[in-house]
């Protein structure tokens, strides 16, 4: 996958996590749990790619 579409995937991910922000905000910690682990999964994944980028410009 090139890097628009990881990008988009990402987007998309957040995007979905919204009602799960909203269940958060409403004192949802269950809510909480999920959006920490999309976070963390979105961390590592922009590192990846932070690194893949770096790598082609090298």
């Amino acid at each position: 996958m090139g890097v628009r579409g990881t990008i988009q995937e990402m987007i998309n991910e957040l995007v979905d996590a919204i009602p799960d922000a909203e269940k958060f905000d409403s004192g949802n910690k269950a809510a909480g749990t999920r959006i920490r682990k999309l976070m963390q999964s979105c961390k590592v994944r922009a590192q990846e790619l932070r690194k893949q980028i770096l790598n082609k410009n090298r």
